[in-house]
């Protein structure tokens, strides 16, 4: 099986490939709708991964619109009808009018949400990006588990709005950026882009930590124009820049 994972390609990691693998057997047919997702144990002993891998490429799972998670039940594969009607193409995220587009869309959903969740977040949710924060700085930097730990950090903001529909919508999104931050990894000295994107990071939760929604968005608005910058697409830093 694991040959059979390496066969999707070498460039993603690990979660993403387990996903791939499965959204393939869902859309051959092989896994039907209504059908039960094996446990995550089974999918860890099939996969040949760990448990946090496989929830991972669960999590990716579900924000492509492919399985819903009935709790204490399981997961289950979701009808073509049933499915997320928003469906990005990314091999349309080569072209850079889109990927400029999807960053717009990041500046608009991730700066507000940051800006709410500075005001709403608890201890539990400053604890969770705390530990996403951890990792992206860790033993981790260096590697493709940062880019996971940095994904988590922006679906873990989302959460601490409370407000479930942000976190599905920013999920999703955070999916089809994951390519880029690979771009930016291998286009970029590595030192300098991980000391940069970490600062980035940090500020934003301090600002969370404070409580200061102001400052939260202005940190998540200058993060993802500086990430859009490190891919070659140009956004204002501001709203009053980009205005008409």
């Amino acid at each position: 099986m694991k040959q059979r994972l390496a066969a999707i390609g070498t460039v993603e990691t690990l979660p993403h490939r387990v996903a791939t693998f499965l959204s393939r057997e869902i859309e051959s047919g092989e896994l039907n709708p209504g059908a039960r997702l094996p446990t995550e144990q089974e999918l860890s002993e099939k996969f040949g991964v760990s448990r946090n891998v496989v929830r991972e490429a669960i999590a990716q799972l579900r924000a492509d619109g492919l399985i819903e998670a009935r709790q204490g039940i399981g997961a289950f594969v979701l009808a073509p009808e049933q499915r997320a009607a928003i469906r990005i193409d990314r091999e349309a995220l080569k072209d850079t009018q889109n990927m400029e587009r999807l960053f717009e869309l990041r500046c608009i959903l991730e700066a507000e949400s940051a800006a709410l969740a500075a005001a709403r977040r608890s201890k539990e949710h400053l604890d969770s990006i705390k530990a996403a924060l951890d990792r992206m700085g860790g033993e981790e930097r260096w590697e493709e588990g940062s880019i996971d730990a940095d994904l988590l950090f922006h679906r873990e903001i989302a959460r601490a709005t409370g407000n479930s529909y942000i976190h599905t919508f920013i999920s999703f999104v955070c999916e089809q950026i994951r390519h880029s931050i690979h771009y930016a990894r291998m286009t970029n000295p590595l030192h300098d882009l991980v000391e940069i994107n970490v600062g980035e990071h940090v500020r934003i939760y301090d600002a969370l930590v404070a409580g200061d929604p102001a400052a939260a968005e202005a940190a998540m608005r200058a993060h993802i124009v500086g990430a859009a910058n490190r891919v070659g697409v140009r956004l204002p830093l501001s709203k009053a820049n980009g205005a008409k």
